[in-house]
Formats: C-alpha cells, structure tokens, sequence
C-alpha cells in the first residue's frame, strides 16, 4: 500500500510516499538522480521526489504526475486506488487565485442600508502618510440590499418580502453569477432570515451559497461579511481543483490541510480554510520533527521558491482569528505565519543607486538565471555565484527538456554584467562576488526582520530557540539568519526540503468551531460558556470519524479588556480567576502592562477537536566508522563568506553518521536541499538523522 503527503508550492511540488511495495522501490532505486528512498522499520520505504509546479507541456496537475511518476503510471493510463491508502495535499490554489482576483464571480446579499460596510471596512490605514491610497478591490460583483432586520435583542423588525428577493435573485442569475454571499446584522445570533434567502437562492439553482452564521458565526457585521464574501469568491475554484484531483484517483482517501494546521476530508475543503493550505503543512512539520528531536522552543523558518514563511512556537500552535491576505480581511482561525516575499527566486535588480532584492519572484517559469529559461537574476544565482551550490550536487531538472543542470556560466555572465553597471553608476570598486553576497545580506536581513516581528517584538528571547530551517533554500542561510538573530541552534531535519509536504504526513484531522459571547468574564457566565462549548464540540466532532482513533478535545476562550479590541486567547477553566490569571500574563508578556480595574471580556469560545492520525516513523541510524574516524569529503571547492574565498569541504548527507562533527565552512549537499555551514558554526549528526548546528562563538 502507498501514502502520498504532497504539497504544491509556487516554485516545487513536493511529494513525499510512504510504501511497502518492494517492486516500487527496486523500480526507482535505478534513478537515484530523481527519487531519495530512506528505508524504514518494518519493511517500510519513504519516498521523496521534487518536481516542478507548473509544467503545462508535459502535466496538467504536479501532485497528480508526481503520484503516477512514483507508480509509474503513464499519463494516459488509470491509477489503480486499490494500490493507494490515502493521499494528503496542501495547495497554493485558492491562495493563487485570491493573489490573481481569479476567484469566481459573487454576488453579494446585505441588509439595506449597509451595501458599502464591506467597501468602507474599519477605515485601516496601513500606511498614513501615503498620499494616493489605493483601496482593496472588492472580492463580489453585484450588490443586493435586502429589505429586513432584526434587531440586537433578536426581535424582527422589518420580515423579507420574499417575491422581491426572488425576481432579484434570478435577475443576478441570469447574469452568470453562480456564487451568493449572504450577510445580515445580526445573523450570527439570529439567522433565520439568512436560512430563508439561502433556500430562495438554492431553488433558482446557484451552486455556492455561503452564509455568513455558518461561515463566520461572530459579531462584527465587516470582519463576518468579508470571511463570507471570500468563501463564496473561492469556494468554487477549490471544488473544481478537488474535483479534478478526486476524478484522478477515484475512492481513493482523498485529505486536505487547512490553514489551521488541521487535516480534513476533500468533500468538507472550504475556500475560508484553505488560504495558509501549503504554508501550515510546513508549520506542522516543522514543530512536529522539532518536538521529536527534544526541542520545545522553536522558530520555523520555510524559505521557498517564491516567498518565506516565519513562526513561532511554545508549546502549542500560534493562530490569529482576525488576518488579511493578499488583501482580502478574513475572521477565521488560521495558523500565525509571517509571510514575505523572499524566497530563491526573488528577483535580484540595482535601481541606479542601491541593491533591491524581490518582492517579484521569477517563479519555476522562466525560474531563476541558471534555470536555462532566460531568467533574471535572483537569490540563489547568487548562492551559485559565492559557491554556495553547485550544479553536480543540483537535481537536472532544467532546461526546456527539464533534464539539464544548473547553468553556472551564464550566472557569473550576468553578475559581471552586472557588477560593471555598478561601477559606472556608483564608482564603486567591486567584485561580482562582492555585489552576489550585498544582494544575500539584503534578503538575510528582511526575513531575519520577519522571525523579530513575530517573537522580539512580541517579549520572546530568540536565543533560547531553536531555529527549524526547512524549504528548499532555507539551509543555504540558516546560519546567516541565525547569527543575525543572535541564536545558537539551527535543526535540520533529514527532509528539510520537502518538509512542508513531510507535514501532511505528521498533521492530525482538525476541526475547530467557534461562538460569539461578548459578555463580562464572570464565574456566573462560566455554565453558559460550557454550554456553548458542549454545543460547538458536538458540531466540531461531525467532521471527525471518532471509532478511527483517539480523540483530543482542547477549549479555548478569547478575552479582551473592555473598550479594547486586543483579544488573546486563553485555556478555558471553571475558574475565572485562572483565565484571568493567564490572560494578564499574556498580556504583560506582550505589551508590558496590566490594566487591573478594567473588566475582562469573554468575546468568544472556541473547541478544537483533534483525531489523532498514523504517522511516519523515524530510522535510526547506527555508526559503523570508529569514533575517531572522520567523515570524508567528496571535494574541496571555493565558497565566497565572510568578505573572503574559503578552502570549503563537501559532504554528502548519506555519508555523515552519528556523532560526526564538522567544522564550519563546510557544505552538506543531499537530493533535496544544500546546507551551509559557516564558518563560525559546526554541525553535527544524530542517531535520529538529524542535522544540528551550533555556533562556536
């Protein structure tokens, strides 16, 4: 049997297998170039394979080919699901459509009288001083007021005149649009009058209905409608990629991972959870193997292709309930990840004055310079050109037949080219490879202002972290990044790579529901609070397959101060004093004070229900070489750091055993990712396979 973890990124598609079938292995053990097998307990393989995302000449969806490459399935021939136990997928789809505004069409129903809230929103201004402010594109096309309203205290004051709404829905319809967003005041408590038009709308025959009780049930008519307005905007685009994929693997176990770090059937995939779908498989990998190798304070650090994804963990996963994407408001729990545009194929240009590094990304097509696509320079034909990676150590991908390596000749072309603007323009003397380590000083600085953003800023000590560095480009500067931050760690997992797709594999089934409260924290509140907990678990506990396995049931409450709009969440008790003690903790450790005569309120309740799932083991690896028998380089090469050529040894990965350290500079190539060491850092093996460098000094 066979298990795919996939996740498909802007630049990669990885896909990671699990499998007991010796023939699979025997077949892709004769192109080592291509496939990484590690051998597991229990006559178990995993498999790891990279391609790229985007093909269209040779595929239509990667994590489909890289399913039927690992099978050896031809394309025009049926996957056999008897083979396949499960597939998991992360996806950059609907967060491609968003970033493009390819969602689908969507008309947007609202009480009357409030048709601009969404366009007007809460009058954010994310830069002040900007003279030309450029509003948020709306997410729906059409607008239709509804006569009717309830009012705060659930009393009907104006009933819906249901043959108006009739005619101007079918009006809309006839226009093509087949999404509808239904968003009244006050429907998160009293939604019947939603519950009516989602009926009207269903008998004219639109095909996606989101309502904002079901969607978003909390207060706050913008943030509720916005989350509404971007399920309906996505939903549709989800379906159609989980149809697609479903259509290819026909009863096969199909899962996808939503933004919260959950697992969840394909047919339940909403466009409102799949926003962070492939960045959160990372997180979960990356705290998941960290937590395996002792390590409880951690840093994710994901550099890509395309962009970098940041966050951070004490004991349990980060999420934020209030988030804007790509510029669309939501108010959904999402796992808190600092996302910026740098990543291997950020773009690399001088303006006439100074160096800019992204935020344009050259993607997989034409990709970066040495791709042998005609591409402009980015980060890692920078890394080419310091000796940081090196084309024989480089999976032949490229080229147009997608079977060459990376072209070195042409990087140190355009660097010189490059390097000869800058002399002209600056009179500055320098080297190309001067001018290739200013342009990665650059992008370590931006990411490293994106690790202090979500733990310095917020109290938290980097140094007593580990810093958990996966992605394809992410050991190229985990030490940069590191030494930047003042931290001593780095962890590197075997599949440090394709970690993000490893995850899937690591992840649990999640469901979270969620319920507006919006009252004092007072012990007299606490039996309402486990009512709605009781009801919110029961809804929660619908999406999980309880007779599968264990299940974990975790209760939150979100408080606030009283005229304050700064919520943090705390472990729900049957004490208030005990939620009251954790949340001025937090709240001292995040903003340096307590306010002890304000009145703390419950502004909502969350349950999460977690299914426990089968997950990957580790292999061990045991030391055949004497102790005091030193790995052997493969070759000596010339890496550019620290303002000067060093002698630098490479090693392969599969070479190192446990207990071996090396001295820094040094570089570890495996099949999926380079690592750096620089020289102020050594690295050193574990018995679990483990890379974990430490800084000398």
């Amino acid at each position: 049997m066979l298990k795919f973890f996939a996740d498909r990124g802007g630049t990669f598609t990885d896909i990671v297998a699990v499998t007991n079938n010796q023939a699979i292995i025997d077949r892709l053990s004769k192109h080592p170039e291509r496939f990484l097998i590690v051998t597991l307990p229990n006559q178990q393989w995993i498999i790891v394979y990279k391609l790229l995302s985007e093909n269209p000449e040779l595929y239509q969806d990667a994590a489909i080919q890289g399913i039927r490459d690992i099978m050896g399935i031809a394309s025009n021939e049926a996957i056999p699901n008897e083979a396949i136990e499960v597939v998991k997928i992360g996806t950059t789809v609907a967060t491609n459509a968003l970033l493009e505004r390819k969602g689908d069409r969507v008309v947007l129903l609202i009480t009357k009288g409030f048709k601009d809230a969404l366009r007007i929103g809460y009058q954010n201004r994310p830069n002040i001083f900007a003279r030309q402010i450029i509003l948020p594109t709306m997410l729906y096309e059409q607008v239709i007021e509804i006569d009717e309203r309830y009012d705060a205290n659930g009393n009907e004051l104006v009933s819906i005149n249901i043959e108006q709404v009739k005619s101007d829905l079918q009006a809309v319809y006839h226009t093509g649009i087949r999404s509808c967003a239904i968003v009244f005041m006050h429907s998160d408590r009293y939604p019947k009058h939603e519950q009516q038009i989602a009926q009207l709308a269903q008998e004219i025959a639109f095909t996606q209905i989101s309502v904002s009780h079901q969607v978003s049930p909390l207060m706050k008519l913008v943030s509720r409608g916005d989350t509404t307005v971007v399920d309906a905007y996505l939903t549709p685009i989800l379906r159609r990629y989980v149809n697609q994929v479903a259509s290819q693997l026909p009863g096969v176990k199909l899962m996808f991972m939503k933004s919260d770090g959950g697992l969840v059937a394909a047919e339940q995939f909403q466009g409102k959870d799949s926003i962070l779908s492939g960045p959160a498989g990372g997180i979960v990998g990356a705290v998941q193997t960290s937590k395996r190798a002792g390590f409880e304070l951690v840093i994710t650090f994901d550099m890509g292709g395309t962009s970098t994804d940041v966050a951070h963990f004490k004991g349990e996963y980060e999420r934020q309930l209030d988030s804007e994407i790509a510029g669309a408001r939501m108010r959904v729990p999402v796992l808190a990840i600092n996302t910026i545009a740098a990543g291997g194929g950020s773009v690399l240009f001088f303006d006439g004055s100074s160096y800019r590094v992204g935020p344009k990304s050259a993607g997989s097509n034409p990709g970066p310079a040495c791709y042998r696509r005609g591409g402009p320079l980015a980060v890692t034909d920078a890394n080419v050109m310091l000796g940081k990676i090196h084309p024989q150590y480089f999976p032949s991908v490229f080229g147009i037949d997608g079977n060459l390596p990376l072209d070195k000749d042409i990087v140190i072309q355009k660097f010189t080219q490059l390097t000869q603007d800058i002399q002209a323009a600056t009179l500055n003397d320098c080297t190309p490879e001067q001018v290739a380590a200013g342009f990665i000083a650059i992008a370590v600085e931006n990411m490293a202002n994106a690790i202090k953003k979500i733990s310095l800023q917020r109290g938290y000590d980097v140094s007593q972290y580990v810093l958990c560095c996966f992605g394809g480009a992410g050991g190229q500067v985990a030490c940069l990044i590191a030494d930047t931050l003042g931290m001593k760690k780095i962890f590197l997992h075997p599949y440090a790579g394709v970690l993000s797709a490893y995850g899937m594999g690591l992840a649990d089934v999640r469901a979270i529901r969620e319920g507006g409260v919006e009252q004092p924290l007072t012990q007299a509140l606490v039996p309402k609070l486990q009512q709605l907990m009781e009801y919110l678990e029961t809804q929660a506990s619908n999406e999980i397959d309880e007779a599968l396995s264990q299940v974990e049931v975790i209760r939150k409450a979100n408080l606030k101060y009283e005229g304050t709009n700064s919520i943090l969440t705390v472990n729900f008790a049957d004490d208030v004093v005990v939620m009251r003690q954790e949340f001025e903790s937090e709240h001292k450790s995040r903003y340096g004070f307590i306010q002890l005569e304000k009145t703390l309120i419950v502004e909502s309740s969350s349950v999460e229900v977690i299914q426990k799932m089968d997950t990957p083991e580790e292999p061990l690896v045991i030391r055949t070489r004497p102790l005091d028998e030193v790995p052997i380089s493969v070759e000596t090469v010339k890496m550019f750091t620290a303002e000067r050529w060093h002698d630098t040894p490479i090693y392969r990965r599969e070479d190192l055993q446990p207990e071996d350290i090396l001295n820094g500079p040094a570089i570890v190539v495996e099949k999926i990712s380079t690592i750096v060491v620089e020289p102020n850092w050594n690295a050193r093996l574990t018995a679990q396979n483990h890379l974990i460098l430490d800084r000398k000094y």
